[in-house]
């Protein structure tokens, strides 16, 4: 009997593998060591091939690709619905098969090794960033139990660390003085290292054609930019705009029934670092809509003068999206809308 269809189950030394015929009788169920993967599948024929899209999925991917098989990554949340019964990594390896032959079933496109290490950059930046606010934030808490209020941001907490180190808060023990000088000198260490990785992103944003011309959306700085150039692989997999805000979370929920259709909140799923990433773009710009209207989207300041700001926020979040995708399918860049007559 020759396998037609496999499931692998991913983890980080047992693999298992679930192996059925064209009659989708089960061939093959067993488990592999992370170095009995590639010499099992070497030795098969070209079949088709399913995971999940998890950590190291895209590697495996390209590695089985190479040997010629046709291999396809399913988000898990997809998988879930044909698993019975218990967990188990056998029927985890079991319903990711059956999966993968679905005509229904979405895919996720595999990474090319350029965008995994561009991502690399985006998630240890995003890492340094969260060190940093609680390196602050413990700072802020500990001179708060001698009665020193710190103001808020980055730039006061290295300023409030040096007049310690200096001895300009006598109502501060020397001991704790040394506490925040070491938090501080932290907070610089990380502050070097952000620097230099924002120097990387900026060289990879130059040598990135797709990344400059989505820099040219409004809200769209150079991380959202590199960050979206290399998430989406294939932007054409996409019908619309609206399925690819979809795909990132930013859509209403639908609650459909008896003919009747009610929108909810936005879903919130899918890639929820380039979700906040546009949602913080868009905060950025309906600032500078209410200091200078002039200045953005002449439809931003109508809008905050009938919604409140988080939904007008979210929304310029979804349009922007959609913006994004007809630049990634169709080339070119940024253009404004046209001024109406009044």
């Amino acid at each position: 009997m020759e396998i037609t269809t496999v499931g692998i189950d991913l983890a980080k030394s047992i693999f298992q593998v679930h192996a059925v015929d064209a009659a989708g009788h089960v061939v093959v169920r067993k488990a592999l060591r992370r170095a009995q993967v590639a010499p099992f599948f070497a030795k098969l024929p070209r079949c088709l091939v399913g995971m999940e899209a998890c950590g190291t999925a895209h590697h495996w991917a390209r590695e089985l690709m190479k040997l010629g098989h046709d291999v396809r990554l399913m988000p898990p949340a997809y998988v879930k619905p044909y698993v019975k019964r218990g967990k188990t990594d056998a029927n985890d390896a079991a319903a990711i098969c059956e999966a993968v032959t679905r005509p229904s079933m979405r895919f996720v496109p595999v990474k090319a090794t350029e965008q995994q290490a561009a991502l690399a950059l985006h998630r240890t930046r995003d890492l340094l960033v969260k060190q940093r606010t609680q390196l602050v934030n413990m700072i802020r808490g500990l001179l708060a139990e001698f009665g020193i209020e710190m103001a808020r941001g980055l730039r006061h907490a290295l300023e409030l660390a040096a007049r310690l180190s200096a001895g300009d808060a006598a109502e501060v023990p020397p001991l704790a003085q040394r506490v925040v000088t070491g938090l501080a000198d932290q907070i610089g260490a990380v502050q070097i290292q952000l620097t230099r990785l924002e120097k990387e992103l900026l060289a990879w944003h130059r040598d990135s054609d797709l990344s400059q011309r989505l820099a040219t959306i409004p809200g769209v700085g150079i991380v959202s930019a590199t960050a979206l150039a290399a998430s989406v692989s294939e932007p054409e997999r996409f019908r619309s705009g609206r399925q690819f805000a979809a795909s990132l979370g930013l859509t209403p929920l639908q609650n459909c029934s008896g003919g009747k259709e009610r929108l909810g909140r936005i879903s919130r799923m899918g890639d929820r670092y380039l979700r906040r990433l546009l949602v913080v773009g868009m905060t950025s710009l309906i600032r500078r809509a209410k200091a200078m209207p002039t200045s953005v989207d002449p439809r931003l300041p109508t809008l905050l003068q009938r919604k409140p700001v988080r939904v007008v926020t979210v929304a310029a979040a979804n349009r922007t999206a959609r913006v994004a995708w007809a630049i990634m399918t169709r080339g070119g860049t940024y253009r404004a809308p046209a001024a109406t007559a009044a």
